[in-house]
């Protein structure tokens, strides 16, 4: 029990440590209290995976938490394959991005505070993803947003960061209330949260249904409904996508944490994990779907052309995941958490490779501004390309198995899974193009910076470059335990190790057809390399004839459809009139002042009218006591 205990709560104790003593006494050392923390977890999270690959699966209850009536919820935690898999993520890739962020954050004044913070994510994360029953998980799952506030804020001083981290909270209010509602529904209709006890009766719900606004709708759909409502919030899924990019105005690791290995991921483990209730209701399996399809190229379309390094990388990593959503929708639910752990490899290695290169550039983001830097940050160069082409889908990569096996899915899905395919195929174009559109513009050509910049051009401290040399070994080497059979006779071994919880659906389609769209998702990968390498390095004068050409259809892309524009006159703006007009100006200004002020005012005013009776003459003072005694016998006679 201990060692499944001291996962999450090594990182707590870190947090403790560095948020009570870390700007008095630990100051810059609070690596040296997180790190080791974290590097438990890691070792521990092996541990338990064996444990689990070995066939013992725990269900532990350490206490009872809530008790009131029926209502009984533990702190527990559930450790399965499905958890195994996400906690060597979690781990894994935030021990890296632990230890790169020695060298990122080092000098900064709030270093203690920032490895606090990190600490405090991973164990929020750990709590959701180990949790037994919906509570907890709805715990670890408001922890992770509170976190992600936290830290995308971090540097507060600066208005946009403040704005980004409360815009990233604003928005997941939005799912979270739905999320909130699903978990209240699960237990109006199973009598309980636990994970076990609601799996186990979902056949007796089967068919149930309940009245909304004088419709019967089914219960199982409605419940699938509202939880994944927080998953579109959290992993930034059409339309309460808007946070994620402005996410980026947090410190780099932090934006490498959140794409890979925490909060964006926690949506698709949670659809996963409740894949016992999706798996009942068709309706909500093609919602989800239909979701990540429109994401996936939604947000591959807006990366074409912005010019931001770290948002160009976080449009990709919306699109991503749109593709996990599509896969889950498909009841693929072993392929969507495939590709969830080899795009954690590839996501922070690209992230964190961005940050190597704002980090010599001393904060220079717009790859407009940058060109040639292979020369000078050779190992960034390569571990960034090896990212690149892993996330464009080449063969022997990790993203070419995780994301080959959601194509595959999607193709023998039937109708809706064609269309849905198409979507991916064009999404899968535009990964590859603005993924070397990156490249090129960022390491290839000469450079196009300041003189300053050029003259302390440097490669990154090894305590950056050694976890991007260790993150590109898992771009490369993650999507080799998922080789497809058609490739290698039991060669998918994660699809066998996660079938036991998620099931492992097989494509209805022939060799031959697995071999057609396996061979055309990598000619589209190399097709979309290929443009950009002709347009950024062979003709560089084509991208402005293109826009010009296109240009309405520039703008729109640029411009990221004009979503957050339409948010802010149709909500944001309403709400800020209501709230000075309405709240401000009515309700606190007059009612509650004039309650507050005007009482006292009352008072005083009627004071200083009776203070006129006091003459000081006697006389007048007896006539008033005489008046006072007719009124008290009149009031006794009427009673009477």
């Amino acid at each position: 029990m201990l060692k499944y205990t001291l996962i999450p709560l090594l990182p707590l104790i870190a947090f403790v440590i560095n948020i009570l003593f870390g700007r008095n006494y630990i100051k810059d050392k609070a690596h040296w209290i997180a790190v080791p923390a974290v590097l438990g977890s890691f070792v521990l999270s092996v541990s338990v995976f064996m444990d689990v690959y070995a066939g013992n699966v725990i269900n532990l209850n350490l206490y009872t938490w809530i008790v009131s009536g029926n209502f009984n919820v533990p702190i527990g935690f559930l450790i399965d394959q499905l958890t195994a898999t996400m906690l060597i993520v979690v781990t894994s890739i935030s021990s890296l991005i632990f230890i790169y962020s020695i060298g990122y954050m080092h000098g900064d004044k709030g270093y203690h505070r920032f490895f606090a913070y990190l600490s405090l994510f991973v164990f929020s994360m750990l709590i959701l993803v180990m949790a037994n029953n919906f509570l907890l998980l709805y715990f670890g799952w408001e922890a992770v947003g509170l976190c992600s506030y936290f830290l995308i804020g971090f540097w507060f001083e600066k208005k946009s960061a403040a704005d980004a981290g409360k815009k990233a909270f604003i928005v997941n209010r939005f799912g979270d209330f739905g999320f909130g509602l699903g978990v209240i529904l699960v237990f109006l209709t199973f009598g309980s949260l636990e994970y076990v006890e609601v799996f186990a009766n979902t056949g007796s719900v089967l068919g149930q249904t309940m009245n909304i606004l004088g419709y019967e709708v089914d219960t199982i759909t409605v419940i699938c409904l509202l939880l994944f409502c927080g998953a579109v919030g959290k992993s930034a899924q059409v339309p309460l996508h808007v946070w994620l990019p402005d996410a980026m105005e947090g410190p780099t690791p932090v934006s490498a944490l959140i794409h890979a290995a925490t909060m964006v991921t926690a949506g698709v483990f949670m659809v996963a994990r409740c894949s016992p209730l999706f798996n009942l209701s068709p309706d909500a399996m093609t919602v989800v779907a239909v979701v990540g399809g429109i994401t996936a190229i939604f947000a591959a379309s807006i990366g074409l052309v912005q010019n931001d390094i770290k948002r160009i990388i976080a449009y990709s990593t919306v699109s991503q995941l749109g593709y996990m959503f599509l896969a889950l929708g498909m009841g693929a639910y072993t392929t969507a958490i495939f590709h969830l752990y080899t795009h954690a490899y590839f996501k922070a290695l690209l992230f964190l490779g961005s940050g190597s290169v704002i980090h010599a550039l001393h904060n220079e983001m717009n790859i407009q501004k940058m060109g040639g830097l292979k020369k000078y940050m050779p190992v960034t160069y390569w571990t960034f390309l090896i990212a690149s082409l892993s996330i464009s889908g080449i063969p022997g990569l990790a993203g070419f198995f995780s994301k080959d096996e959601i194509l595959w899915r999607a193709y023998t899905g039937g109708d809706l899974g064609k269309f849905l395919w198409v979507l991916a195929i064009v999404s899968a174009f535009m990964t590859a193009f603005y993924s070397f559109r990156l490249i090129y513009l960022t390491f290839h050509g000469k450079f196009r910076g300041t003189h300053e910049q050029e003259h302390h051009l440097h490669e990154s401290p090894p305590v950056m470059t050694i976890p991007l040399i260790f993150l590109a070994l898992g771009a490369v080497g993650a999507g080799w335990v998922g080789i497809p059979p058609l490739l290698m006779d039991h060669g998918d071994k994660i699809g066998e190790f996660l079938a036991p919880v998620l099931g492992h659906p097989k494509g209805e389609g022939t060799h031959s057809e697995e071999l057609f769209v396996m061979g055309l998702s990598v000619l589209i990968g190399l097709a979309g390399i290929f443009t950009a390498f002709i347009m950024y390095l062979k003709k560089t004068d084509l991208p402005y004839k293109v826009g010009s050409a296109f240009q309405p259809v520039y703008k729109l892309l640029y411009n990221k459809y004009w979503v957050d524009e339409l948010y802010y006159k149709t909500i944001v703006k309403p709400a800020l009139i209501a709230s000075d007009k309405i709240f401000l100006g009515f309700f606190d200004g007059r009612l509650i002042e004039g309650v507050v002020n005007g009482i006292p005012n009352l008072i005083g005013s009627l004071g200083q009218r009776l203070r006129k009776i006091q003459t000081g003459v006697l006389s007048h003072y007896g006539i008033i006591m005489a008046l006072g005694a007719l009124v008290i016998i009149g009031v006794m006679i009427f009673i009477k």
